[in-house]
């Protein structure tokens, strides 16, 4: 059978297993991490295996925002009165459409408790507030907001900052994965790195007993005589499946540790899973939030389409869904130097000009489009209001020449990286994979439970729909995570 073949293996033909665990749990991030925690103290012998030389896979590389609200500590400490309530109509309007309402419900009810269940596994998070637009904050404050106070969503629910950080400057992923690492292995959890797993083994009846792997060439058998976790990330790394799939999300930069691969996927696929939202994907476009805020982002007609001072990977979803990514934003002195250098992350403008016509014309876009806008945009700046796309008046402040524009292709440059950025203005991972139950169950085509197999993660959907917010993956991985893990770990 190829290397590359997904399609399960029969138990009646396995003679002979290598290894032999209650839980077995297939990749290392935070989904992973979580699952295996919880399936060892509920008393399984688990076994995680993971493609690469060590954990952390793309949560150690993320900023660490972990969405969580409701009443958490750290939010009552800033000034905040969340609800559950709240938090699930922001979530229902921000992840859909076609977002689950009942696992939003879920994880809304329960995000508490998911929050203090984090700080036991050692996650601290400082009592503090980042008021402003951003990515990642350059500093270690523990709470930010992640467009809850922006338009259309202050309509819809009570504005409260939900983006919880672990405390480190700027990218938290790695402190988050350190904490999880450290409590699987207090928790006697066995690792097994370098190691794929490529095909599962399936009985008769259609139930996962075990998993093919290959490790440096040779392959194995692993009997798993509870239940199997697929925590294997997204699909972002296979360009056959992107096109097959999300088309739209082909030839941008990858958001991942070079490993989402979709396999696990398209395993749980081969022994008949169901998939949802395989076409949708979160866009991290390459602008600074506090400069878009200031300012005003234009497509290639001159024309605004979103409101600049909402959630950033809405901007760019916009951007790339329905502009092609043929975006700019647009400012002036004072905006630009009202964000300090180190947090512009090395963005500089791209034209610049004393006017908005001869700016318009540096940028390529059709003659009076840009200056027709910006005295649009000017006239009701200056009364402290935006009717088009209704940015809150904190932002609101006509727009003085000399005037500049930052095509949004030149690239962005975090702290933790060098190089040449430019590209599509496009970072993008994807967020479609399994069907699976609150209980981490991965269900068929008939929504029925495939007896012994579990997902959580980018390798399954859980709480969205076509919309994404920072932290709900952290957020949904550790916590359908930990749900996978304790259901795997039930005996039959």
């Amino acid at each position: 059978m190829p290397v590359h073949a997904v399609a399960p293996r029969s138990a009646r033909e396995i003679t002979h297993y290598d290894l032999d665990t209650d839980v077995l749990v297939v990749g290392y991030g935070c989904a992973g991490a979580a699952a295996a925690f919880e399936a060892a103290r509920a008393g399984a012998r688990v076994l995680v295996l993971d493609r690469a030389g060590g954990p952390g896979g793309s949560s150690a590389m993320s900023g660490g925002e972990i969405y969580l609200g409701g009443g958490t500590p750290i939010q009552r400490a800033c000034g905040f009165d969340d609800t559950p309530e709240d938090m699930a109509a922001y979530l229902n309007a921000a992840l859909g459409p076609g977002a689950d309402a009942d696992k939003i419900a879920d994880y809304c009810e329960h995000s508490v408790e998911h929050f203090h269940w984090l700080v036991d596994r050692g996650v601290p998070f400082k009592p503090s507030l980042w008021d402003a637009p951003a990515w990642v904050p350059p500093t270690d404050d523990g709470l930010m907001w992640l467009g809850e106070n922006s338009w259309p969503f202050t309509e819809i629910a009570r504005p409260a900052p939900r983006g919880h950080r672990p405390t480190a400057n700027d990218f938290g992923g790695r402190l988050l994965m350190q904490c999880l690492t450290d409590a699987v292995e207090s928790a006697g959890v066995r690792t097994l790195f370098d190691t794929c797993a490529t095909t599962l083994i399936r009985t008769d009846d259609g139930a996962i007993t075990g998993v093919v792997a290959r490790r440096y060439g040779r392959e194995s058998t692993i009997r798993v005589r509870r239940g199997c976790v697929l925590t294997t990330g997204g699909f972002v790394d296979n360009d056959e499946m992107l096109a097959a799939h999300a088309p739209l999300l082909l030839g941008h930069t990858k958001v991942s540790a070079g490993t989402d691969d979709g396999s696990g996927i398209r395993m749980a696929q081969a022994a008949g899973a169901a998939v949802r939202h395989m076409a949708t994907g979160q866009v991290g476009i390459s602008l600074i939030p506090g400069l878009a805020a200031r300012g005003i982002v234009v497509n290639d007609k001159g024309v605004r389409f979103v409101n600049e001072d909402t959630y950033p990977g809405r901007i760019g979803q916009a951007a790339l869904f329905t502009q092609g990514m043929r975006v700019w934003v647009v400012l002036d002195e004072e905006a630009f130097e009202a964000v300090p250098e180190q947090q512009r992350w090395g963005v500089r403008p791209t034209h610049v000009a004393d006017t908005a016509e001869e700016l318009g014309a540096a940028m390529g876009l059709p003659p009076g489009a840009l200056d027709a806008t910006l005295r649009r945009y000017n006239e009701f700046a200056a009364g402290g209001t935006d009717p088009d796309q209704h940015k809150a008046a904190r932002w609101l402040r006509p727009l003085r020449s000399p005037l500049a524009a930052v095509d949004v292709r030149a690239g962005i440059r975090p702290p933790a990286e060098s190089g040449d950025r430019r590209g599509t203005g496009a970072s993008v991972f994807t967020l479609g994979g399994l069907h699976t139950d609150r209980q981490g169950r991965v269900l068929d085509l008939d929504a029925t439970p495939i007896p012994g197999l579990f997902a959580a993660g980018r390798a399954a959907v859980n709480l969205h729909g076509l919309g994404y917010i920072s932290g709900t993956s952290l957020g949904d991985g550790t916590f359908f995570g930990r749900r996978a893990g304790r259901a795997a770990a039930q005996p039959h």
